[in-house]
């Protein structure tokens, strides 16, 4: 069943449910929606702009669970519908318009595809965009021999994501060349040494989902017993400090503002994971992107480089 609830002429929230909400459970998500109305009708007229059908959205998961939270157990799903304009921008990937949403609005008609064998490894890589290099290419060829049939293109396909920006650590342990001569350390050998040989304030490194230092001296208010309810105080420790550093590229194309903010979410993940008693403080977000250069006239990052010589960095926001 899908219900519909009414914050403005312009944005609608759909919720998906298995059986009838109660008037206890519409009053509680009038107040999540921040005193939106439900709609009376089953379907609500006009053009509007709201996530495909076929992926749930962050959002919708992040709102289900609130409500399950509340006491409301019956819902599956919920959305946010934009009225379209004449000058909304609809993105393809991650939208499509919905003519009179109804009772329907998440049915799926969409038929999985058939099952396709790549028969020439090369062409598929420059048709579909893959990236993959002659020797992956070839690895794939002997997997094929190996297994006696054609891969098929999801498995071609998920290879090549194997190997985003995200996860290529297999690089940083491979053989490291340069100028035809094979080092004795691999790139992570590199990167390890540096820490090895300038321990300086390093608690720990490359052991841990994060890297430890020796912090300063703080006062802690916190109850003295956690298993039991008891009494806070305060007392002072030698901190350590945790650093974390996450990268990703691949999320923020497939969902690009809920998927860039895993980083952030990464290294809180990563720093609770530290050591025995780590807990996060604060979660931050690099975003590094080259310069647009969308002009040919004298702009300011035309001046940057005629000062300086050269763009030495990429923007950051």
């Amino acid at each position: 069943m899908i219900s519909f609830f009414k914050q403005s002429y312009k944005l609608f929230f759909v919720v998906e449910h298995t059986s009838i909400l109660q008037k206890s459970d519409i009053n509680k998500l009038k107040w999540l929606f921040e005193n939106s109305e439900p709609v009376k009708s089953k379907s609500i007229k006009g053009n509007f702009i709201g996530p495909i059908k076929e992926m749930i959205t962050p959002w919708s998961t992040n709102a289900v669970e609130i409500t399950e939270n509340i006491g409301i157990k019956s819902i599956t799903r919920i959305e946010k519908l934009t009225k379209k304009e004449d000058k909304s921008f609809v993105d393809p990937m991650l939208e499509e318009i919905y003519n009179n949403p109804n009772q329907n609005i998440f049915h799926i008609k969409r038929k999985a595809e058939e099952v396709l064998e790549v028969k020439d490894l090369t062409k598929y890589n420059e048709k579909e965009g893959l990236a993959l290099n002659k020797e992956e290419i070839q690895y794939l060829k002997n997997v094929s021999k190996k297994i006696k049939r054609k891969l098929t293109d999801s498995e071609v396909f998920g290879f090549s994501q194997v190997n985003s920006e995200h996860c290529r650590h297999k690089i940083f342990n491979g053989t490291f060349i340069i100028d035809n001569k094979k080092k004795s350390d691999s790139l992570f050998d590199l990167i390890k040494k540096t820490s090895k040989e300038n321990k300086n304030e390093i608690v720990s490194a490359y052991k841990d989902n994060v890297a430890f230092v020796n912090g300063p001296e703080i006062e802690l208010f916190t109850t003295k017993k956690k298993q039991v309810a008891d009494f806070y105080k305060i007392s002072k420790i030698k901190s350590v400090l945790s650093l974390k550093a996450e990268t990703h590229n691949f999320p923020t194309t497939v969902e690009p503002f809920s998927g860039a903010a895993t980083g952030s979410g990464g290294e809180i993940r990563d720093r609770m994971a530290g050591g025995q008693a780590s807990f996060p403080l604060a979660g931050t977000a690099v975003y590094m992107t080259s310069y647009p250069r969308l002009t040919k006239s004298k702009t300011w990052e035309n001046k940057i480089a005629e000062e300086n010589g050269c763009i030495k960095a990429p923007l950051i926001f």
